[in-house]
């Protein structure tokens, strides 16, 4: 039985497809299940919904269709801020004028959120088929394992056709080594499902018709353990990985990504 409980939202589907597991269903499988800022809001819900749930022990985070994920959705549908009620980071300057506005959207939507997503305690498994592209590579990167389909592929293209050093969150040479993140985001090209194995990226891949089952079995492995044990497990490994300068990477790399955005408006 997959339960839906309580809060309805407009593009996730929040269920619990087997005891101690939630499951977070990105979906607008329409437009590849791009990320607005109603999305953005509906993903921190239901992380901290999960998270604050002491019956759920493991978090699957899919995508509905057969895109896992293609981005920001950069079409302004849902507004290009979020509202003064939504935000949940300090910084303020939401009002979308010059600069300043533009900067501080993307601290809260792309660059704290995520962080706060990536120290989610419990842990979290992305459960990916199809396309991840741009802003959900972001996605990708703050859960904790990866199971993927072999169709599965993943491209970073901002470098070569935004101008910008790569994704806001940017833990490239965390992922994989530094001269396959350089190759990566100098090409602008596809990483397999495979490569993406091969490189540490993902944990599986599994024919796609295994996909949803490979990604429950493994909640159901970890859901059985203690909880707590399991938080501290990840505390310890996310711990480790900022103490080799993730953190500070991800922080400049972020500015770095800002100034790209400031030459493109000034040419």
């Amino acid at each position: 039985d997959m339960a839906t409980n309580g809060q309805e939202f407009q593009q996730i589907i929040y269920e619990e497809p087997a005891p101690k597991v939630a499951r977070i269903v990105m979906n607008r499988p329409g437009r590849a299940n791009a990320q607005g800022i109603t999305m953005t809001y509906e993903l921190d819900e239901a992380f901290k919904r999960a998270c604050h749930d002491d019956n759920i022990n493991v978090i699957i985070l899919a995508g509905a269709g057969d895109h896992w994920n293609a981005g920001h959705d950069l079409s302004g549908e849902d507004g290009p801020m979020p509202a003064p009620e939504q935000v949940v980071g300090l910084w303020g300057e939401y009002d979308g004028k010059g600069w300043e506005g533009y900067y501080s959207r993307e601290r809260e939507i792309y660059l704290e959120i995520s962080e706060r997503w990536r120290n989610a305690p419990k842990p979290v498994i992305a459960e990916i088929q199809g396309s991840v592209i741009s802003g959900g590579i972001i996605l990708a990167w703050m859960c904790d394992l990866i199971v993927c389909s072999e169709d599965a592929r993943f491209r970073d293209p901002t470098a070569v056709e935004m101008g910008i050093c790569g994704v806001e969150l940017w833990q490239h040479p965390y992922e994989m080594s530094a001269r396959q993140a350089k190759e990566w985001l100098m090409t602008g090209g596809w990483m397999s499902a495979q490569d993406a194995k091969d490189r540490g990226m993902v944990n599986h891949v599994v024919p796609l018709e295994q996909l949803s089952a490979k990604a429950l079995d493994m909640a159901k492995t970890i859901a059985a353990n203690n909880k707590f044990t399991m938080k501290m497990v990840k505390q310890a490994v996310n711990f480790a990985q900022d103490q080799m300068g993730r953190k500070a990477s991800v922080d400049f790399g972020f500015h770095l990504h800002q100034i790209g955005h400031m030459q493109a408006m000034m040419n």
